[in-house]
């Protein structure tokens, strides 16, 4: 008898496309010397994903998730982090400890920006929204550049329930990185901020504004208005640039 597992995998492939596979492919950056360098895609939408997802999430095991999130394909991961955020929303305090840890076991396995930003901020925004969250100063200190997206997008969670401390504390952990991902990850973060507390956002740019990579300074005022965004990409906040 095959394993729930199996049966998913089998489901993504009937779902598959080679055309589809190789604009993915492209898109996801998987090249020699891409981010994504060596991924696998197998063509499947995303919202079919979806649909597979919830439909064996209350099934599988966590054996069968580990499994999906060991594959090579893209596809069989992304279901498998989808399963495992509504596993989350629905389990016990112990179902989702056991969840939380397993994807910080897997994070080598969560390489690519759209498996972690589906799944960073529910899952382990959620878990250490009344914990202890050293853990994602230390996420924002990797050499991983996924661990430190993780860092940032698992901030998303506490933002929706207002509070900014940590979103700021690691970006501007974040100020120096290389990383072009990283720069559109915090400055999406930062304008998440904005949305709900403009002032905060205000100071932060004006604190940290020689020091914010272009990316990242244009993605947390994308929602300014232009008079105003033109302003802040000048460094001009006064009436003297103070």
């Amino acid at each position: 008898m095959s394993s729930v597992a199996d049966e998913v995998r089998g489901e993504l492939r009937l779902h598959a496309s080679e055309e589809k596979a190789t604009l993915l492919g492209r898109f996801f950056k998987t090249g020699p010397g891409d981010y994504g360098e060596g991924d696998v895609f197998i063509g499947v939408k995303v919202p079919e994903t979806r649909r597979i997802a919830k439909r064996y999430f209350k099934a599988i095991r966590q054996g069968g998730v580990r499994a999906l999130l060991a594959s090579r394909i893209h596809e069989e991961r992304l279901a498998a982090l989808i399963m495992m955020v509504l596993q989350f929303e629905k389990g016990s305090p112990e179902g989702k400890e056991d969840i939380y840890r397993l994807y910080l076991a897997s994070t080598r396995r969560i390489n690519n920006w759209d498996l972690v930003d589906i799944s960073a901020g529910q899952i382990v925004g959620g878990y250490l929204f009344d914990r202890d969250r050293e853990i994602l100063y230390r996420l924002a200190s990797s050499d991983n550049l996924w661990e430190r997206r993780i860092a940032v997008i698992a901030t998303f969670y506490f933002i929706r329930k207002g509070q900014y401390g940590d979103t700021l504390g690691i970006s501007e952990k974040l100020l120096g990185d290389r990383e072009d991902l990283i720069h559109k990850a915090t400055g999406w973060m930062l304008r998440e901020t904005g949305k709900r507390d403009k002032g905060t956002l205000v100071k932060f740019i004006k604190k940290n504004y020689k020091q914010m990579p272009r990316t990242m300074l244009r993605y947390a005022i994308e929602l300014f208005p232009e008079k105003e965004r033109q302003m802040y990409l000048r460094g001009r906040f006064g009436p003297k640039g103070s």
